[in-house]
């Protein structure tokens, strides 16, 4: 008999996951993982996501070697002479090479599978066909905080202003059970905040882009944004919201104290393409 004492019943078993964690840590509920797996369906897909997006963050380290702080345009011949390298950028490459290395090598020997070949790419869509076994693997835990922790390290390496992250709610794609966070730069207020999924790295928009899928999220017809609301999601200066704003008669709206602009006014504004001078 099983452990909630009904003959043939599974027992709920709660996500191991590192998001899941957590949000426990947080005093926020913990998803149960699904059937014959340790991690929930969100955290499966999000360990799927960001296995999916090391190539991309491999690739954009490589872009730093020169020295630099920022990714650069492709070249050939590699550095300048003179030019300095990036220690930390290498360094980030090796690990992220080294960790899929090291997981694929479990599963091949586990599993006997076909030997995955030692590049980023290959190494990476191996695992993501085997994510379900990783899901199930008593390391789980260990698994999910590995890749969670590798994928924010590099991004640190790649953009190393703190980033503002605000959870906003699942993904409205179809099918996707991934979770979305807006990312916002404090110190570069000219580039607008990026929206990115928790499962698949193809799924990201700009913080102006927000205002249609909070639409399909809420299903609301309107949304009333502060000029600090729409400078952030278009990366512009607050006196140009109000000179907007003036020029182009946006209805607004008074709300203990502040004003709000309606957004369908905004986006017919802001979202118009530049006319040439």
């Amino acid at each position: 008999m099983g452990q909630d004492g009904m003959r043939g019943s599974p027992v709920a078993v709660s996500c191991e996951g590192s998001a899941c964690r957590a949000g426990a840590a947080d005093s926020r509920p913990v998803r149960v993982a699904a059937r014959r797996s340790r991690l929930c369906p969100v955290c499966r897909d999000r360990l799927a996501g960001e296995l999916r997006l090391l190539p991309q963050l491999y690739e954009e380290c490589g872009l730093l070697l020169g020295g630099t702080d920022q990714p650069r345009e492709r070249t050939s011949g590699g550095p300048l002479p003179g030019m300095l390298f990036n220690t930390t950028a290498s360094e980030a490459r090796s690990a992220i090479f080294g960790v899929l290395r090291s997981w694929a090598g479990v599963v091949v020997d586990a599993r006997r599978a076909g030997t995955a070949r030692d590049t980023v790419p290959v190494l990476a869509g191996f695992l993501v066909r085997h994510v379900d076994w990783l899901a199930a693997h008593p390391a789980a835990a260990d698994i999910c905080e590995e890749f969670t922790g590798l994928v924010r390290r590099t991004r640190r390496v790649i953009d190393p202003e703190p980033l503002s992250r605000v959870a906003i709610g699942e993904c409205v794609e179809a099918a996707c059970s991934g979770e979305l966070t807006a990312m916002v730069r404090s110190r570069q207020a000219h580039r607008p905040a990026e929206i990115v999924c928790s499962a698949d790295p193809a799924h990201q928009w700009l913080g102006h882009d927000w205002l249609r899928l909070s639409r399909r999220l809420a299903r609301e017809d309107t949304r009333w944004l502060s000029a600090a609301d729409i400078a952030r999601l278009w990366g512009i200066a607050p006196g140009s919201v109000y000179r907007h704003a003036s020029q182009q008669s946006w209805r607004r709206r008074s709300r203990s104290g502040r004003t709000f602009y309606h957004d369908a006014d905004v986006r017919e504004t802001l979202d118009r393409p530049a006319r040439p001078a």
